[in-house]
C-alpha cells in the first residue's frame, strides 16, 4: 500500500514538473520559434529569468558610464530620460530592428516601435486582443481584474458601464466640482504665504496635487470627498510604491511570504475592506446616478466569467477591482501630469505668461466653466506637449488571445505586445529634430499636424482599449492650470532636481519644488 501511494505522489510530481516544464519553457520556446521563422529577432534569454539579468546589466553599464555633472535649470533640462530608464530598448531597437523580442522571466515580449504595426494593433476591435494575465496575477492586488487589466467579455462589459458615465457631456457637468476642490488647494497655499509674511514662498506641491486630484474623483464619481476616501488614495498610493518593486514574470515569485509579498498581500486586504465599506454605505443610502452606481448596477447584470475557466469573477470583486481601478488610474496620472505641466511652465516662463494671459482672455476675472474650455488652445497645446514628453503611462500592452495577423506578420497565441509610448513621442524620425525638446507649438495644428504620423502620438493609449477617463483628465487639467495661473506666478526652486523614475508610471524622482508667488493679476 505504501508503495502505491508513493507511486501516486511521484507519478502527481512528474505531472506537475511536466505542467510547468511546457508552461515555463517548451511553449514559449515554440513561441519564440515561430516569429523568428518570420524574422524577428532578439537578445537569447536565460531558461528562468529570461532577460532580466542582461536589462540589469545595460542598465549598471550606463550609470557607470554617466559622469556626475550638475543639474542646469529651466530651458536646459533635459527630456531625454527614456534612454537613461530603458537603455535595453534603446540598445536592442538598434541592434535587432524595429520589432524584436525579448522576455522577463516567464513573461515573453514583442517589443513594437514599426508605427506601421501600431496603426494596425490601433484599428484593431477584436476581443483576441487582449490584456496580459500577468497584470492579474502578479500586479493583481492593484489592478485585479478590472477595467484596467481584464479581457475578453468582461472587459466588453466593464467598458460598455463605465465609458458613458466619462463622456464628454458627462464631464462638463463636473468642472463645478474641480472648480471647488481646485479652490480649496489655492485657499490652503494661500494660507501658507500669510504664515511665512509674505507673497512669495518655496514649496513643495506634489503631494497636495494627489490630494487635490483624489478628491475631485471621490466627489465627482464616487459621491464622496477627499476626507472620507483618503485611507483608500493612501494605501493605493502605498501599495504602487509596493507593487512597483516587484518584477513579474519571476515564476512562484507571487506565491513566497517574502516582506514585499507580505506588504503587498497586507494592503490589498485592508483597500478591499475600506473599499466594500464604501460600498456599503452607497447599498443602504438613496441612489446616486454617479460612476459608482452604475459600477454597482453593471455587477449585478453581469454574468459569466472573465473568460478564462480558472478566473471566474464574484459581484463583490467586480466592484473592488473597478473601483481600485477608477480610483488609481483616476487620481495619479492626473496628478502626475499636472506636475510635469507646472514644471514645464515654470521653466519656460514665456509659455507660462501665454497661457496666464489666455485664460484670463478666456475666463476674464472668473474661474472657467465647461463653456470655455475648448477656448484654451495655448493651454491646450501645453498639456498635449506635457502628455508627449512625459506620459504617465510607458507602455501600450496587449497579448494575443488567439493567433492573431498584424503587418503580415503572424503573432502566435499568448504572445505579448509591447509598444513604448516614449520612443514614440521623441522620435526624431517622426517628431523631427526637436523632438526631445519642449515645443508647444508643434500641436498649433491639432494632433494630426504635430507630426509624421499621428498614430505616434498615443499618452492614453491606442484603438478600443484607448483610456475612458482621457476626457475628464484633460478638462481636470485645463481647470486646475487655468486656476492656478489665476493666482500665481511660479517659478522652479534652486532645490529642483529633474529625475523622472518609473514606479508603474513616469513621476518625478523627487518633489517638485516651486517658488510661488500671489499676485494681482490683471487683464
Amino acid at each position: 500500500m505504501m508503495m502505491g501511494l508513493v507511486s501516486v505522489v511521484l507519478g502527481g510530481l512528474l505531472v506537475l514538473l511536466f505542467h510547468f516544464s511546457n508552461l515555463l519553457f517548451e511553449k514559449p520556446r515554440l513561441i519564440r520559434a515561430k516569429l523568428r521563422r518570420q524574422g524577428i529577432n532578439g537578445p537569447c534569454p536565460h531558461f528562468f529569468l529570461g532577460n532580466i539579468p542582461e536589462i540589469k546589466s545595460i542598465r549598471r553599464q550606463l550609470q557607470s558610464s554617466l559622469k556626475e555633472t550638475s543639474q542646469e535649470k529651466d530651458s536646459s533640462i533635459s527630456h531625454r530620460w527614456p534612454s537613461s530608464l530603458f537603455p535595453h530598448m534603446e540598445k536592442w531597437r538598434e541592434q535587432y530592428g524595429s520589432i524584436c523580442l525579448y522576455s522577463t522571466g516567464s513573461i515573453h515580449w514583442l517589443l513594437v516601435t514599426d508605427i506601421e504595426m501600431v496603426k494596425e494593433v490601433s484599428l484593431c476591435t477584436s476581443l483576441n486582443l487582449g490584456k496580459p494575465s500577468y497584470l492579474f496575477k502578479s500586479y493583481g492586488p492593484l489592478f485585479g481584474q478590472g477595467i484596467l487589466s481584464s479581457s475578453g467579455p468582461i472587459w466588453a462589459h466593464q467598458r460598455k458601464i463605465i465609458a458613458p458615465e466619462l463622456y464628454l457631456h458627462k464631464v462638463k457637468g463636473m468642472v463645478n466640482v474641480i472648480v471647488d476642490s481646485t479652490n480649496i488647494m489655492l485657499r490652503s497655499w494661500e494660507t501658507r504665504l500669510e504664515s511665512e509674511g509674505g507673497t512669495v514662498s518655496d514649496m513643495k506641491i506634489d503631494e497636495d496635487l494627489r490630494s487635490l486630484s483624489a478628491d475631485i474623483i471621490a466627489r465627482a464619481c464616487f459621491g464622496s470627498n477627499y476626507t472620507e476616501g483618503k485611507e483608500i488614495f493612501t494605501k493605493l498610493r502605498d501599495l504602487q510604491k509596493v507593487i512597483s518593486k516587484i518584477t513579474a514574470g519571476i515564476p512562484g515569485f507571487r506565491y513566497l511570504p517574502f516582506k514585499i509579498n507580505k506588504d503587498m498581500w497586507r494592503l490589498e486586504k485592508e483597500i478591499n475592506s475600506t473599499i466594500s465599506k464604501l460600498v456599503k454605505r452607497r447599498l443602504e443610502a438613496a441612489r446616486e446616478k454617479d460612476l459608482l452606481q452604475m459600477i454597482l448596477e453593471g455587477a449585478n447584470s453581469y454574468e459569466g466569467s472573465d473568460g478564462l475557466a480558472s478566473n471566474p469573477i464574484s459581484n463583490e470583486k467586480f466592484i473592488i477591482d473597478n473601483c481600485k481601478n477608477i480610483f488609481f488610474a483616476g487620481h495619479e496620472t492626473t496628478a502626475i501630469t499636472a506636475s510635469w505641466c507646472l514644471m514645464l511652465l515654470a521653466a519656460h516662463q514665456d509659455w507660462q505668461d501665454r497661457a496666464r494671459a489666455e485664460v484670463f482672455e478666456v475666463c476674464g476675472n472668473g474661474p472657467p466653466d465647461a463653456s470655455v474650455l475648448g477656448n484654451m488652445k495655448t493651454l491646450t497645446m501645453v498639456i498635449q506637449e506635457t502628455l508627449r514628453l512625459y506620459p504617465p503611462a510607458v507602455f501600450v500592452i496587449r497579448t494575443a488571445l488567439k493567433d492573431i495577423i498584424f503587418k503580415d506578420l503572424q503573432i502566435p497565441e499568448g504572445m505579448n505586445i509591447q509598444i513604448p509610448i516614449h520612443v514614440l513621442q521623441q522620435d526624431p524620425h517622426l517628431w523631427g529634430p526637436d523632438a526631445h525638446k519642449f515645443k508647444p507649438e508643434r500641436f498649433a495644428n491639432g494632433i494630426l499636424g504635430s507630426c509624421k504620423a499621428p498614430q505616434a502620438y498615443i499618452p492614453f493609449g491606442v484603438g478600443a482599449r484607448v483610456c475612458v477617463g482621457q476626457q475628464l483628465a484633460q478638462t481636470e487639467l485645463k481647470v486646475i492650470l487655468s486656476l492656478i495661473l489665476m493666482k500665481f506666478h511660479f517659478s522652479l526652486s534652486s532645490s529642483y532636481l529633474h529625475s523622472p523614475s518609473f514606479g508603474l508610471v513616469i513621476e518625478p524622482g523627487y518633489e517638485t519644488g516651486f517658488i510661488l508667488m500671489k499676485k494681482g493679476f490683471m487683464l
